[in-house]
């Protein structure tokens, strides 16, 4: 079995952050032809439900970096490694330190998530708590309430450029915390952070997928840093016009750029699905 497995901002979704018309019908074509596909994607589940919805995506995906997969025929998670308080610990005041507002994520024992998220500074902030009230599987509580035993999967923030890039520089010497960021919309100064467990990986959770699912060969798409781990373990790895340059001295090769629906059209000529 062989399984493709796409990232999704900057690489499956235009710059409107969607699935093209184009692209929606090429999903379809492969699955008429029974080829398997998946995402392994930054966001979480509820930042990606809308998206994906409709577009049969049916396998196990892979959110938040490989922290966690969702299994959507049995609607639950399995999580690859929590934060300890003392990683958590650190993060959140480097976060505070740098006027950064911390929002932490949970996993339940019913499989929802609860977000902790500090004293809510900017007008960012307050769409992300907007964008996460808009999944019933989320419950939003202030980080005073974090009880001390809760399994901490990641943690989000966003905010300007320069203070992100702080608390990235500022976690860089702990061994076990991994920290990724980037633009948060195109068109704003916001730039969006992520950090979890450096054992937890976009690779790491393509190699658990392969166990799963029996695969014999993976194919992946990608454009970012956090997709060089998906790269490593993928037997092929296609980048963007528009991807890093690290991607794209890792990956088999450069296609077209995501924002011309460059991974739909390629896997238009590698399957022939246009003659299906």
């Amino acid at each position: 079995m062989e399984l493709i497995v796409f990232d999704l901002d900057g690489t499956l979704l235009n710059r409107k952050s969607t699935i093209s018309d184009y692209t929606s019908e090429t999903l379809k074509l492969l699955s008429k032809r029974e080829i398997a596909y998946t995402v392994a994607t930054g966001r979480t589940l509820h930042g990606a439900r809308v998206i994906l919805e409709g577009h049969r995506f049916e396998l196990p995906q892979v959110f938040k970096n490989g922290v966690m997969i969702w299994h959507p025929g049995q609607r639950r998670y399995s999580s690859s490694k929590t934060l300890t308080a003392s990683e958590l610990e650190n993060i959140v005041r480097a976060c505070l330190h740098r006027g950064v507002t911390p929002f932490v994520f949970t996993l339940d024992e019913d499989d929802n998530s609860t977000v902790y998220h500090g004293v809510l500074q900017s007008d960012a902030d307050l769409e992300l708590v907007r964008v996460l009230g808009l999944d019933g599987h989320v419950r939003m509580r202030a980080l005073d309430e974090l009880p001390a035993d809760a399994a901490v999967t990641h943690v989000n923030s966003i905010g300007a450029a320069d203070a992100i890039q702080a608390v990235v520089h500022s976690v860089e010497d702990q061994a076990h915390l991994v920290a990724y960021s980037g633009l948060a919309r195109e068109g704003t100064e916001w730039h969006w952070l992520d950090i979890h467990h450096s054992d937890a990986s976009k690779g790491g959770a393509i190699e658990t997928l392969k166990e799963l699912l029996g695969l014999e060969r993976v194919i992946c798409f990608g454009d970012s840093d956090n997709d060089l781990s998906m790269f490593e373990a993928a037997d092929e790895g296609y980048a963007p016009a528009n991807a890093n340059e690290a991607v794209k001295a890792a990956a088999t090769a450069v296609i077209g750029h995501h924002d011309e629906e460059g991974i739909a059209r390629f896997l238009r000529d590698r399957f022939a699905l246009d003659e299906s």
